[in-house]
């Protein structure tokens, strides 16, 4: 595609500035940048959601462009449809047929417009080819199977699918639809282990563009060819050739070359300050060799190097109030099924004892029940059987994968008033979390998924718990706020139970035992276990 002259502003933030680039056909390419630096808003632009201010986005031909947003559950219908039939949606194949007969029809009883409505069939006809018919159903089961989905699953009405769940499928969807051009923003938050390689592989052969939104650096640099890197400070757009970790190395060289240039300029800017204020004020012959030097001084004011200032970064502080007793928590034959006419327990007989202190992780597909059981510990749902003891002392800190305890109608100032905080000590935490300015008085609603779990942070940092309960803490956030949250959580002093797919996470935080679902099965932890636990799955 090229990009001609870009320019995006709202209100007074300029987004992108006068940008002119050109983009490379059927590559996979990485874009990454600060927060806040446009990478949603550029899919927006891509896809016709918003317009620049001015400038253009051309493609080199017709393009049919699928996007996967970051926040899949506004995306999926909640209906009764059944999945299968929502994913065969993906591709408007009987939509196509239904019009070419009503064609056929119309030329059946009538004459009129015969060569109109014929061109209208070549065309409809021209469409429906591209989508392959005859194939679609078989390429259907082949996503269907290679992403680990249950054939139970294809019967359930997309009302009753769990936030995983639904990632699943408007993944499957997506990549069912045929697309030109793939738009995916964060597309790896929810994806177990062997659907994320399945993702990798499938992208790596997809004959067409792949635009990725990321944090997640590994699935980068398994995919990616190039990268797009969006710069907040310039608000213009660079693109490197290669990965994301030869991308880092490129611009680390680069700043450490330009730190020389610019400690060079800085002593040649001492020295000529030295002589001018020297001869400033001397005879004739001393004032010109001033003036002399404030012209070269001006120049290399003109010419001089700037440094890009280093992102501020997240300060999370996260400490225990009262220690808990040896047991915080206990779980004897626990039973939960949603669907109470169904046969099948969602999770059946879950003995659980934690105590104090452990790191314990909680792992398996989705829709197994892994946030369920969160959402039962903490008393957001109820067992049908068995009991969920909490220890005296245990005092809960809960962080939703979907950010539901954030009030959305209420500011990020009155989110953290629900503390019992002034609003000066609200604005001192919520700077910590990079938030300042006007964006304090912002509704939580309108908040990226990125800030809303920097603000879920900052809440679960002021519950003083000593049992965290975390729903994949670390989705939505750039790599260097996830270092930050792994480093505070090492050091914590309470307990941890955790839901993630991130492995390089699970591994820094030394968790000890593993709860694999959803056979209940418990196990001390070990990467190899885990890794072939997935990948056995992968191969049934």
């Amino acid at each position: 595609m090229n990009i001609k002259n870009l320019s995006l502003s709202f209100g007074l933030e300029t987004i992108f500035d006068h940008i002119t680039i050109q983009l490379p056909e059927r590559k996979k390419i990485g874009i990454v940048g600060p927060n806040g630096a446009g990478k949603t808003t550029f899919f927006k632009l891509l896809l016709k959601q918003i317009e620049p201010d001015q400038g253009t986005i051309t493609f080199f031909q017709k393009t049919r462009i699928s996007w996967l947003p970051q926040v899949i559950t506004d995306e999926i219908p909640e209906t009764e449809m059944s999945v299968f039939d929502y994913l065969l949606t993906g591709r408007p194949i009987q939509k196509l047929e239904n019009q070419i007969t009503k064609l056929y029809e119309e030329m059946a009883d009538t004459q009129d417009e015969k060569e109109i409505k014929l061109k209208k069939v070549e065309k409809l006809q021209s469409e429906l080819e591209y989508f392959e018919p005859y194939q679609a159903e078989e390429e259907l089961l082949k996503l269907i199977s290679g992403m680990n989905m249950e054939d139970i699953l294809l019967d359930l009405p997309l009302s009753k699918l769990s936030g995983g769940q639904k990632s699943k499928v408007a993944f499957i969807r997506l990549l069912y639809s045929k697309p030109e051009m793939i738009l995916l923003d964060e597309p790896t938050n929810h994806l177990d282990l062997s659907t994320k390689e399945f993702i990798i592989n499938y992208l790596k052969n997809y004959n067409g563009s792949v635009l990725i939104i990321s944090h997640d650096i590994s699935f980068l640099n398994q995919v990616v060819s190039h990268i797009l890197y969006l710069d907040k400070r310039t608000h213009s757009m660079e693109l490197f050739l290669g990965n994301y970790s030869q991308f880092e190395k490129i611009k680390k060289e680069r700043v450490m070359r330009l730190e020389k240039i610019a400690l060079k300029q800085q002593k040649e800017r001492e020295h000529l300050q030295k002589i001018i204020d020297k001869y400033i004020h001397g005879n004739e012959k001393k004032a010109n060799i001033a003036k002399d030097r404030q012209k070269k001084l001006a120049r290399l004011e003109e010419n001089a190097v700037v440094i890009e200032k280093r992102q501020k970064t997240a300060s999370i502080n996260l400490h225990q109030g009262r220690e808990s007793t040896s047991f915080p928590l206990k779980i004897e034959n626990m039973n939960f099924k949603y669907d109470k006419s169904a046969k099948r327990n969602l999770l059946y007989k879950i003995n659980l004892e934690i105590p104090r202190g452990e790191r314990f992780l909680i792992v398996g597909e989705n829709g197994v029940g892994k946030s369920t059981l969160l959402k039962l510990i903490v008393g957001i749902l109820t067992p049908d059987s068995g009991n969920i003891i909490l220890g005296p002392k245990t005092d809960i800190g809960y962080y939703a994968q979907e950010h539901e305890l954030l009030n959305l109608d209420k500011n990020l100032i009155e989110n953290l008033q629900e503390f019992n905080l002034t609003e000066k000590e609200a604005r001192g935490i919520l700077g910590k979390f990079l938030f300042e300015g006007d964006e304090l008085y912002k509704k939580a609603s309108v908040l990226s998924p990125g800030e809303r779990s920097r603000l879920s942070l900052a809440k679960l940092t002021l519950q003083k718990a000593n049992l965290l309960i975390l729903d994949e803490p670390t989705n939505h956030l750039d790599p260097e706020t996830q270092k930050i949250i792994a480093k505070n959580l090492k050091t914590f002093k309470g307990t941890i139970i955790l839901v993630s797919h991130n492995p390089e996470f699970v591994d820094f935080l030394g968790v000890e035992r593993t709860l694999i679902l959803p056979e209940g099965r418990l196990d001390y932890y070990r990467k190899e276990l885990v890794q072939k636990y997935y990948n056995l799955n992968q191969n049934k």
